[in-house]
């Protein structure tokens, strides 16, 4: 076991949307019992795509003892499943990622996506 970045899913803030499940292009989440669960440590990388799309903040990253990412056998399950694509577009312009690079971010209180040319507006005003 290593000590990384891991994502956390608080299961009293987990609606039960699942919209989590689809931008774990590894794998990890699923839905259980109509929760969203990380049921496999070693296929979470800890990059937190997932988290943005959240629409309640259930999912966090956290630091800590888990298995060590498992990136051959992630990549495995992608290609068993086929490459997955989801659209996002950014909060304030509705820009989509086609057309700009798109970064996930918090603010006032929800998890968003916020396109390149937006976000020094929110940094700088």
């Amino acid at each position: 076991m290593a000590i990384r970045q891991i994502v956390k899913i608080d299961e009293e803030l987990c609606n039960g949307c699942g919209a989590c499940v689809t931008p774990c292009a590894e794998g990890a989440i699923v839905m259980v019992d109509g929760k969203a669960k990380v049921v496999d440590e070693a296929l979470c990388d800890g990059a937190g795509f997932c988290l943005p799309v959240c629409p309640t903040g259930a999912l966090t990253i956290e630091t800590r003892e888990a298995p060590a990412f498992d990136e051959e056998r992630a990549e495995a399950l992608m290609h068993e499943r086929g490459t997955v694509y989801i659209t996002q577009s950014c909060f304030r312009c509705e820009t989509g990622e086609d057309e700009v690079p798109l970064v996930p971010i918090r603010y006032e209180g929800r998890s968003l996506w916020v396109c390149t040319r937006c976000l020094p507006t929110l940094i700088h005003g």
